[in-house]
């Protein structure tokens, strides 16, 4: 499996990169797979594919202090991204991971991390509800796919030193639940791992024997996806 170093400082476009993998490797085959990671120096909402916007996110709040509300291509939940979450991206082979649907692929992804942090950090990390990674019924890793015929996108966070307040301030209770969140608010469901980003990565690396770099120009591509969908007001706002 190749890495790849490609963070941008807007939004949009690391959204929009996530998409431009996974087209890239549906068109061209160039390996097995990629893992890319990066973070973000500000705050933004990114709303799940399907997410209504009124009813996950509290819209005041976010304009007030002007976070940005954008949204991916991928399902699962609403997220808050800013310093202290780490993000992780995988483009997979389905065909070679065996990675036949929604439920194998995130079973395969999701316990591959755990085993990954929980020999790291020496936590109890449980794989919880469909998506979630979490320590002591805490999520700390929230992860969502978007699939292809050939090759599928995994991407997610890992909560390490975030401002867990702002969840509270930026994001409504979701409409959907896994069943071990129990109603709980963010403020009793959500904690950080208190895990230095560099750690995480090198582990993440090793584990997914991520060794040489991917060389691809991607520029072109990011752009047209940006202005094309993730830096329009009405995608972000569609639903």
């Amino acid at each position: 499996m190749k890495y790849l170093e490609l963070i941008f400082t807007e939004a949009e476009r690391n959204l929009a990169c996530d998409e431009a993998l996974l087209e890239l490797f549906e068109a061209q085959h160039p390996d097995d797979g990629v893992l890319r990671l990066w973070q973000s120096e500000t705050y933004f909402v990114v709303l799940g594919h399907s997410n209504h916007l009124a009813a996950e996110i509290a819209v005041t709040a976010c304009a007030a202090d002007g976070v940005p509300i954008l949204r991916r291509v991928s399902g699962g939940g609403t997220v808050l991204q800013g310093p202290g979450c780490l993000n992780y991206s995988l483009i997979l082979d389905c065909g070679k991971f065996g990675l036949k649907n929604i439920g194998a692929t995130f079973h395969y992804v999701l316990n591959r991390n755990r085993t990954s942090i929980a020999a790291l950090t020496g936590l109890p990390i449980a794989v919880a509800g469909i998506s979630d990674l979490t320590v002591g019924e805490r999520k700390f890793s929230g992860n969502a796919q978007y699939r292809k015929a050939r090759y599928a996108l995994v991407h997610g966070t890992f909560l390490l030193n975030f401002d867990l307040p702002r969840i509270e301030r930026y994001l409504r209770m979701p409409i959907k639940q896994p069943d071990y969140r129990h109603d709980r608010p963010h403020a009793d469901f959500v904690t950080n791992l208190s895990v230095d980003a560099d750690r995480i990565r090198e582990a993440l690396l090793s584990e997914w024997e991520a060794c040489a770099v991917l060389d691809v120009d991607l520029l072109r591509e990011i752009d047209r996806l940006v202005d094309e969908r993730y830096g329009r007001p009405e995608w972000s706002s569609k639903f």
